[in-house]
């Protein structure tokens, strides 16, 4: 900030214009001068701005967080771990969530509302980030009221009538009496929930990630008038998106947190005509005026339902009825769209079928913000690159034409560095093949707020459809905020290095509608006889294939972070195919550096450099294991790898009793919520997952692919701060509702 240009010439343009000419036909010695002076100067004020930003906490830098909570007596949760050295960006991540700067902030506050229930929600989303529901469970129990003061809003008895009623019961907003249960609370378990003294604080830790005004996806299987919500055409539950409450002294209701959207829920029912009539409800669904952004979800038909209708705004609320769409049987009446919410589907009248395109706009849940979003990302680029932003399948072909093979070279007007960026979330449907010349570079990616799915289909008859990258020497091609479907990515020539950031190429090329791979058994990403460097960060990818001649190439570079590698296998112990290899089932020609990841199949690499915090669900081959490390993983029994540093199951290997090592092994195995790419909880760890995988990283965060989100110190730092505020005679107890 001290050498901005404007900051350096303040002083040398408060001189008077006649000394200014005569130093600038002496050749400016004063000018220089005084820019030294300048630099200085700006120095000093900077560093007497951020000492006075450092006396406030919502401005103060992340290492002074620490030394404000002292001074107002906050106490650190030593359980999650101790702050560390804050020189390293993922040590001071850690930090941030260890000392959270808003639970510093609200410390004085918390305290003069202790004992409230409200303040129990607040400090799961300040303490841990978790939007939350408290529940008094004491409220639910089941008791004889006096007559003379019945008190209404108590929970009642079941009404078999009230479908609504009985699908939310047992969850956070259960309304049903429940008969009293003695037993000791449990965590992660509904035993032990309704006693008097109990309060449930449900958090969710899944995110509601929004799609906004992409394609719909027909079902022409299960007929014309079937459409998915989700582009790959998979079946995935709607996700509310959640409403700021007004007031920090009510409970959230079910539309303030990020949960499954439920049938009920969606349903409104008014009196027309002195008849009920049910539709979507305004809260959940539309657009936020002024926007294309939905609610929580929003159907756009073009030329529906008269030929003369525009996609200018949704389909009214009033022509969406919420329905079960389990087998496709509920067919809606004239002018109306059945939605499912549960299923992400959603049905025309068979005999009036929308002539012109289907836009959707909803949310869908997952863990973290990783394999393309419209979240937030960092966004690099050569600095003299050529950026172009496209819009529709058109302008995107005729961009991509600059990167066409012609008689075995690159066009000569191709840039030497360009950029493509995608502005919406659309669906692509075109061929790519890309040539690079030497030393060119070419990066497509979304744009910021935007998730473009580009779908390949069988276009050729006499060659593949792969997405084909061909690079001459020092070439390089980057893939960034994009979801691939149909196909994989094929790679030969020079190509320097290939890099897929925050994005998805989605494992078995396509999705069935219960989420299983269409082609289990192929390739996301393929390397043949190519030297180049291939780099996966924040991403989900199939199986990777390298096959290289192994005796004219050396092994490349394959550094996978912060990642899923998934072979769709079905467990960690079932057959499954290699997560990466070759294509003959043998060893990948590559160098294997790994960190951070979730590898879904056999690993089969020529050696591996280096692995940490890493779950690999399948055996590890390693051709060179006297070179190289492998520390805080998840190795499975019979790998062959490099030598092994605090991994599992060794460890408990070693500590254990001859007769039962079969047993701990099978204790400490990864056990997850799903395996299958689609669903909201894919790769999440499941709550019964022993401690030595879900806080077995090095730093005493979870292993695998959301290591980033530090769940474990979350999860302590939250517990412990509701010891310290929950209500007199109460005992509080977190519960997972995602």
């Amino acid at each position: 900030m001290s050498d901005n240009p404007q900051r350096l010439d303040r002083l040398n343009d408060l001189l008077p214009y006649v000394h200014r000419a005569r130093d600038e036909e002496l050749g400016g010695p004063l000018h220089a001068l005084l820019q030294v002076i300048a630099r200085e100067v700006n120095v000093v004020e900077d560093d007497i701005s951020g000492l006075y930003a450092n006396w406030f906490i919502e401005t103060c830098d992340d290492w002074v967080v620490p030394y404000i909570a002292d001074l107002i007596g906050y106490e650190p949760v030593h359980e999650a771990g101790e702050p560390s050295d804050a020189r390293d960006p993922r040590e001071r991540l850690r930090n941030r969530i260890l000392i959270p700067r808003r639970d510093v902030a609200n410390t004085i506050r918390y305290r003069r509302r202790k004992g409230t229930l409200a303040l129990l929600e607040l400090l799961a989303l300040d303490v841990a980030g978790w939007p939350a529901r408290a529940v008094e469970f004491r409220r639910l129990l089941m008791f004889a009221q006096s007559i003379n003061e019945l008190q209404r809003r108590r929970a009642r008895s079941v009404d078999m009538r009230s479908a609504d009623a009985l699908d939310a019961l047992s969850g956070p907003f259960d309304k049903l009496a429940h008969f009293v249960d003695v037993r000791q609370l449990a965590p992660g378990s509904g035993r032990g929930r309704y006693a008097l003294d109990n309060v449930g604080l449900y958090v969710w830790r899944l995110r509601a990630q929004s799609i906004t005004h992409t394609r719909a996806y027909l079902q022409e299987k299960a007929g014309g008038h079937c459409y998915n919500f989700s582009p790959l055409g998979n079946d995935a539950p709607l996700f509310i998106r959640p409403v700021e409450q007004t007031d920090a002294d009510t409970i959230a209701g079910e539309a303030n947190v990020p949960a499954q959207l439920r049938r009920h829920v969606l349903e409104r029912t008014t009196i027309v005509d002195g008849h009920p009539v049910k539709s979507a409800s305004p809260v959940y669904y539309g657009v936020v005026p002024g926007t294309r952004v939905g609610k929580s979800l929003a159907i756009w038909v073009e030329g529906w339902p008269t030929e003369h209708a525009t996609s200018a705004e949704p389909v009214p609320a009033e022509r969406i009825v919420p329905a079960n769409l389990t087998r496709w049987a509920h067919a809606p009446q004239r002018d109306h769209i059945a939605v499912d919410p549960v299923l992400g589907r959603f049905a025309f009248p068979p005999k009036q079928l929308p002539k012109g395109r289907v836009w959707v706009s909803y949310h869908q849940g997952f863990s973290a913000d990783i394999g393309g979003g419209e979240y937030n990302r960092a966004l690099s680029q050569p600095a003299n690159a050529h950026l172009r932003r496209v819009y529709g399948r058109h302008e995107l072909q005729r961009e991509l034409e600059h990167w066409q093979e012609t008689e075995g070279h690159a066009p000569p007007d191709q840039p030497a560095h360009a950029v493509i960026e995608i502005g919406d979330s659309g669906v692509y449907v075109l061929p790519i093949r890309i040539y690079l010349a030497k030393e060119h570079t070419l990066q497509i990616r979304a744009a910021q707020h935007a998730r473009p799915v580009i779908r390949l289909l069988d276009w050729q008859v006499d060659r593949s459809d792969d997405v084909m990258i061909v690079g001459e020497t020092g070439s390089r091609f980057t893939l960034d905020g994009v979801v691939v479907t149909g196909r994989g990515i094929r790679i030969e020539g020079d190509l320097a290095s290939f890099t897929v950031r925050h994005s998805t190429l989605v494992p078995g090329w396509s999705l069935q509608p219960d989420c299983e791979p269409w082609r289990p058994a192929e390739a996301s990403i393929s390397v043949i006889d190519c030297r180049t460097c291939v780099v996966i960060e924040h991403s989900i990818v199939g199986s990777i294939q390298i096959d290289n001649n192994e005796i004219t190439l050396d092994p490349i570079a394959l550094r996978v972070s912060d990642s899923i590698v998934d072979a769709t296998g079905s467990d960690c112990t079932g057959p499954v195919c290699e997560a990466i290899g070759a294509s003959d089932s043998g060893r990948a020609h590559a160098n294997l550096e790994i960190a951070r990841s979730t590898i879904i199949g056999r690993v089969m690499v020529h050696r591996v450099a280096l692995a940490e915090n890493t779950i690999f669900t399948s055996r590890v081959n390693v051709a060179r294991s006297q070179s190289g490390c492998v520390r805080f993983c998840y190795v499975p029994p019979g790998s062959r790898t490099p030598r092994r540093f605090h991994c599992q199951p060794d460890l408990v290997e070693a500590a254990a009793d001859p007769d039962s090592i079969g047993s701990e092994r099978e204790r400490v195995r990864p056990r997850f919520m799903n395996l299958r790419y689609g669903m909201p909880d894919y790769c999440q760890l499941a709550e019964d997952c022993a401690a030595e995988i879900s806080a077995g990283a090095d730093d005493e965060a979870e292993m695998g692919v959301f290591h980033d989100l530090f769940q474990p110190q979350r999860l302590a730092n939250l517990r412990t701060r509701l010891d310290e505020y929950v209500p007199a005679g109460t005992v509080a107890n977190v519960i997972f509702a995602t």
